[in-house]
């Protein structure tokens, strides 16, 4: 699950190609859905988009082979203000269709959600 700090990014997220499971993580410090999640299943087929506003952390899970994910972001990406949630944060519970991803080593190793909490002046409202 990704998101960037300064400056914040939203984006907009669609399938061109094939199909994708979507979540998308509400990280803003200060909100009453803070740790909350929604998912959706975005396909070339259904040609729904998903908005992912600022202070949200988003992941995906391409769900055929030879899919084809586009962004749109407010931001230019910043690597230096990069930052991930464990994909299986045990808090989060996130539903995932699958038991057994194939996941980036980076991904792999993003810290829990709760890393954050004390430092989440971090992601802006």
């Amino acid at each position: 699950l990704n998101f960037q700090l300064n400056p914040p990014m939203a984006k907009l997220m669609r399938v061109t190609r094939g199909s994708a499971f979507l979540v998308a993580v509400d990280i803003r410090k200060d909100s009453p859905t803070f740790g909350k999640w929604v998912s959706v299943k975005l396909s070339a087929e259904n040609k729904w988009m998903l908005w992912v506003p600022p202070g949200f952390a988003h992941g995906f899970l391409t769900l055929e082979d030879d899919t084809i994910l586009s962004y749109k972001c407010t931001n230019t990406y910043e690597p230096s203000c990069d930052r991930g949630i464990i994909w299986n944060d045990s808090d989060l519970a996130i539903s995932w269709p699958i038991t057994n991803p194939i996941v980036s080593e980076k991904d792999n190793s993003s810290p829990p959600l709760k890393k954050y909490r004390g430092d989440f002046s971090l992601v802006k409202k």
